[in-house]
């Protein structure tokens, strides 16, 4: 079995830039700011929306889907989803364009900053699934998320080899062992 924990760097090649560098992000994607100042917190969502929107999946993405790999994503783009895969989505969703245009809550909108993310259990449950004969496979994600340190202790706990940090030569060996197997 083959997993693949995705964080924005797998989509930086689809033309996204990453929370890091976008200013101002993560003080408005947290609990607080929503609270205080939802005008502004609906805007910024709508913002990511139309970002997203025009955005394309990449070869990962297509590479990931194709191959059948698993995947728990950190990202909120729809990119796996648009590629054909359904992930998990440990950090929520952006809003459907339906929601926009009929100006529903934001029941589907990214896990804040500050929130609990309701599918940390299923992450988990399947990291756990895996053994020695397994592969985590780490793509874009970064280190400094509690989701994404606890889905890389269990894993290298279950001693499933992990592969890291990608890069356009990498993904391409990537496509060639998935193939093999």
């Amino acid at each position: 079995m083959i997993i693949a924990l995705t964080g924005a760097g797998i989509s930086k090649a689809s033309g996204l830039k990453t929370f890091d560098e976008m200013p101002g992000v993560r003080q408005m994607l947290n609990k607080e700011f929503l609270e205080k100042n939802p005008d502004a917190f609906r805007n910024s969502v709508y913002n990511m929306h139309d970002l997203f929107m025009v955005a394309e999946p990449n070869d990962a993405h297509l590479a990931l889907v194709e191959y059948g790999v698993q995947i728990l994503t950190m990202n909120v783009d729809g990119l796996h989803e648009k590629a054909g895969s359904k992930p998990i989505n440990l950090h929520g969703t952006i809003p459907t364009q339906f929601q926009i245009d009929n100006d529903l809550d934001l029941e589907n909108r990214p896990v804040l900053y500050g929130e609990a993310t309701p599918n940390y259990p299923k992450g988990i449950e399947a990291i756990k699934k895996l053994g020695k004969d397994d592969i985590l496979l780490v793509i874009g994600a970064s280190e400094y998320t509690v989701i994404s340190n606890d889905i890389r202790r269990i894993a290298k706990q279950k001693m499933a080899p992990m592969l890291l940090k990608f890069n356009k030569m990498r993904l391409r060996i990537l496509e060639l062992f998935l193939r093999i197997l």
